[in-house]
């Protein structure tokens, strides 16, 4: 299976922050959620992905192509959507058009002008005065109007509300249905990456946490509750995010440990939102310890 986006052994060292060895690869036809707390490293890692970031070693590929050799090659297949809006506020969609339309020899203006009209969004209005979620139709539109391979969302969702959310997300199920195709998202809600995504990569403090399918992550960790005084002391080092309260315990747990548990302790499946949470528990621990 080709890789539409392939990364190994990134590094990128900023003074308080390190991206290290970071490694993990997007089949053609897919969408990846990309997740992690803030300060992770994710917007870095997609700012190395754009070349926009120097990185200090390691190598990153996309449609096979080097992303800094073939920089302008890549972007030209590229579609990119910021959290927060790249254009001039001053200007009005038709304007953005013609700046923009030279720079693509793909450009599909009769798309453009339909995606404006699906969102519909108003052509006389400056954008700088639209509204957050229709700043973010507006990168789309403009991510989409030049036939990309592959798009990146950086925090897409963020800010967005409940119908600007589900109508985005239908956008990229409709994108990805052409399998040469790829979308990498980065996002801090759990709910998007339950429903659209195919493969997820989390990062923590600047390494991968976790990189594979959405089904092999949550079918990988359960949630264990119970009375700590029933946890072996062969299981405790690898209790995940472990949280003690009065009446108990919970705590995240690789589901090949389970056999090892005695029948008086409970567990659950775990959900994305769930195994964020007891990772960043687990950095706490680690810090007050």
């Amino acid at each position: 299976m080709e890789n539409i986006l392939e990364i190994n052994g990134l590094n990128k060292s900023y003074e308080g922050f390190s991206l290290r060895d970071v490694s993990f690869s997007l089949p053609r036809g897919y969408i990846m959620g990309f997740v992690g707390q803030n300060g992770s490293g994710k917007t870095t890692t997609i700012r190395s992905i754009l070349n926009m970031a120097k990185t200090d070693s390691g190598k990153i590929s996309v449609f096979g192509l080097d992303s800094v050799e073939d920089s302008v090659e890549i972007k030209e297949r590229l579609g990119v959507v910021f959290d927060s809006l790249y254009l001039g506020e001053h200007l009005n969609i038709s304007r953005i058009e013609r700046q923009l339309k030279p720079f693509y020899k793909n450009w599909d203006s009769d798309c453009f002008a339909k995606l404006i009209k699906r969102f519909g969004l108003p052509d006389n209005k400056k954008v700088g005065d639209f509204s957050k979620g229709m700043k973010m139709k507006v990168m789309i539109a403009v991510a989409l109007a030049h036939k990309p391979d592959f798009i990146i969302l950086d925090e897409p969702t963020s800010g967005l509300d409940p119908v600007a959310r589900d109508e985005l997300l239908d956008i990229l199920a409709e994108f990805i249905e052409d399998e040469n195709r790829g979308v990498l998202f980065s996002t801090h809600i759990t709910a998007d990456v339950e429903r659209i995504a195919d493969y997820v990569t989390i990062l923590n403090n600047g390494r991968v946490w976790f990189t594979g399918t959405k089904d092999d992550l949550t079918e990988k960790f359960a949630v264990l509750k119970g009375d700590p005084d029933d946890i072996p002391d062969s299981v405790k080092p690898k209790l995940i995010g472990y949280h003690k309260y009065r009446n108990g315990f919970d705590a995240l747990i690789d589901r090949t440990e389970l056999k090892t548990l005695p029948d008086t302790l409970e567990y659950e499946k775990a959900t994305i939102d769930e195994i964020l949470v007891y990772i960043a528990k687990e950095d706490k621990n680690e810090t007050d310890s």
